[in-house]
């Protein structure tokens, strides 16, 4: 496998991944893990005291989806990654909501760009979910740093 991401993929959008469902308990045990300490996030009857259905995700839980979803990319032979190779560099979220238990969301991922920059690589992928009717939720970005020799 080569360490050099295919700067070809810039553009390249993968199809849609399965439908995943948002739960309760993932986004509580999030929050206690990260220490997201406002009660929308782990008592449901707060989160509906606040005009939400259920317990509302802080913004960064969508971060292990988004990942999966790269997945696409980063396992994908012609891509040219050596996961060994990838160091996390920077991640933004856009909610276009808040994000509920309950959702069912439906993650996309285009790779923005492939670049060179100081014998490494610069890989920017953009994450795109949105429910099932195809209404926008949440963008994740990301931006990986691909080691080189």
């Amino acid at each position: 496998m080569t360490t050099t991401p295919d700067p070809a993929f810039a553009g390249r959008s993968y199809p849609a991944g399965p439908v995943h469902t948002v739960s309760a308990a993932k986004i509580i045990e999030f929050a206690r893990a990260t220490g997201a300490s406002s009660p929308l996030h782990t008592d449901p009857e707060a989160a509906r005291g606040a005009g939400h259905p259920d317990v509302v995700a802080p913004p960064t839980f969508l971060v292990s989806l988004a990942q999966a979803t790269e997945a696409q990319y980063i396992e994908d032979p012609a891509a040219g990654i050596d996961f060994r190779r990838v160091v996390h560099g920077e991640e933004t979220f856009t909610l276009h909501r808040p994000v509920v238990a309950g959702d069912r969301l439906v993650p996309t991922l285009t790779v923005e760009s492939v670049r060179a920059a100081g014998g490494h690589a610069m890989v920017s992928t953009r994450v795109d979910l949105t429910e099932e009717s195809g209404a926008e939720v949440a963008s994740v970005r990301s931006m990986l740093v691909v080691r080189g020799d």
